[in-house]
């Protein structure tokens, strides 16, 4: 298909974004930006969430990942359950109950201010790189089947794709993301959908045959009993990976703390996370699916990333499943995205800044902040660009098992223990949580539970700098 089609598509699809930024964007201030005013319908944020947890990564590397690690992943989602369930339940009320902006002020009021700044900038850490992996993959693909055949090199595409993130979310920030999100995970969803009909439509499967058909593959298997892929240490892995990915992030508790009250949070919690397990399922049928479908037109790809985009482009299934491919990939990237640079945007000026206030000065120092959390994940992309050599959602999970766990121990010590402990040390235990961390998974070969591990480390750290006085369970 001629890329000035593809163009086309894309620009016409990012002008109704950032027409529902101009209407959703109107009242510029710093509460509108930060939480929404609080007015959310749960259902509107619980849909939305749907496409910012899955992203990009999910709708290209998760069909590309059965091959290796098989259906083994859903054991990790049904311990996400556990995790959002926790979320709903522990930190949603504590968030609520302390009128939070930034879910980190609880470290402030738990251990001081060291510890609070810590929190803060080991999520910006955390959602920087989380963001410009899941960018990387859809500006390499935007890349290999647009700018490329223009000559324009990898550069160009990251700017352009970063650029129109900014467009939208400039002004209306978490106000906008809820609805623009809620658009994206409609496409990301019908893209899968179509993607699924249309491929096994191909493979000369219907409604009634095909999920025999997945379920006789060697790529199908779930459960696992031994190795890495043991049951029990993905499911662990995954109640941990939600409660700190969601439940200690910035970024996706700012979509809870914009609905109307704590109990439109709790729902949309529990809807959110029921609807992940059928979601994923299908993204991994559709993995067997890609695999089956390249294996019959000797279709060759160099990545397990590489995947659906190489059966998509090589139009075997017709030139309209590339616009389908394009858009839907477009949506669950950047609902991802778009939400991650507005909560950087956030945490960085209410906890770093210590920006309150909706005067003049301080919406100018916001919209300064934004600009430069855009350059930043830009200079990720191509560095990653350079270095990734693993499917991505793999490295996201490795990663986070690095920069998620000091949050981990620093929340689970505060909310389960009655001990103050010498806040100006905090930092020192989380920095040299991760690197002890490392140490461990070098000789004993752990796999994503590396996060039980490294938040357990930062637990005894601080109790190791515990003071002998006590304080009150928040």
């Amino acid at each position: 298909m001629s890329p000035i089609y593809i163009i086309s598509c894309i620009v016409l699809y990012f002008l109704f974004l950032t027409l529902i930024s101009f209407f959703t964007g109107k009242n510029d201030s710093n509460e509108s930006f930060f939480i929404g005013n609080r007015s959310s319908p749960w259902y509107v944020v619980a849909f939305g969430m749907i496409g910012t947890s899955l992203s990009g990564v999910t709708f290209i590397s998760v069909p590309g990942w059965v091959a290796d690690s098989q259906f083994s992943y859903m054991q990790m989602v049904f311990g996400y359950m556990l995790g959002y369930a926790f979320i709903a339940f522990v930190l949603l009320p504590l968030y609520y109950k302390l009128n939070l902006t930034s879910i980190y002020s609880y470290l402030e009021d738990r251990y001081g201010i060291a510890s609070y700044k810590t929190g803060s900038i080991f999520f910006i850490i955390s959602r920087t790189i989380g963001a410009s992996f899941r960018l990387y993959i859809v500006a390499r693909v935007l890349h290999l089947s647009v700018f490329e055949n223009w000559g324009a090199p990898f550069y160009v595409t990251v700017l352009i794709t970063i650029l129109l993130i900014w467009l939208y979310t400039f002004r209306g920030g978490i106000k906008t993301i809820i609805w623009t999100d809620t658009l994206q995970t409609f496409f990301m969803l019908s893209a899968l959908g179509i993607s699924v009909y249309l491929i096994g439509k191909d493979l000369g499967l219907n409604y009634s045959n095909i999920i025999p058909f997945i379920n006789d593959s060697d790529y199908s298997k779930i459960f696992f009993w031994e190795g890495k892929q043991h049951f029990l240490r993905r499911f662990l892995a995954g109640a941990f990976i939600a409660i700190t990915m969601t439940g200690l992030d910035q970024d996706m508790m700012q979509k809870n703390l914009s609905c109307r009250n704590l109990k439109d949070a709790q729902k949309n919690m529990s809807y959110f996370s029921v609807s992940l397990i059928f979601v994923n399922l299908l993204f991994l049928s559709l993995g067997v699916l890609l695999y089956s479908i390249s294996l019959k037109y000797g279709i060759a790809f160099q990545k397990p990333d590489d995947l659906f985009p190489a059966v998509v482009l090589s139009e075997v299934l017709g030139q309209p499943i590339v616009i389908i491919f394009i858009l839907g990939l477009i949506a669950a990237a950047y609902s991802s995205a778009d939400s991650a640079l507005t909560s950087l945007t956030t945490s960085f000026c209410v906890d770093i800044l210590n920006i309150k206030e909706n005067n003049n000065g301080s919406i100018i120092k916001r919209k300064i902040v934004h600009i430069i959390f855009s350059i930043v994940i830009i200079l990720m992309i191509m560095v990653l660009h350079i270095i990734n050599d693993q499917s991505v959602i793999s490295a996201i999970f490795s990663v986070a098992g690095y920069t998620y766990g000091p949050l981990l121990g620093l929340y689970a010590f505060g909310l389960f223990t009655s001990f103050q402990v010498k806040d100006r040390l905090v930092p020192y235990v989380a920095v040299s949580a991760p690197l002890l961390s490392y140490i461990v998974q070098y000789y004993f070969s752990f796999g994503f539970e590396i996060l039980i591990i490294n938040g357990l480390i930062v637990c005894l750290g601080l109790f190791l700098i515990k003071k002998e006085n006590k304080t009150t369970l928040t």
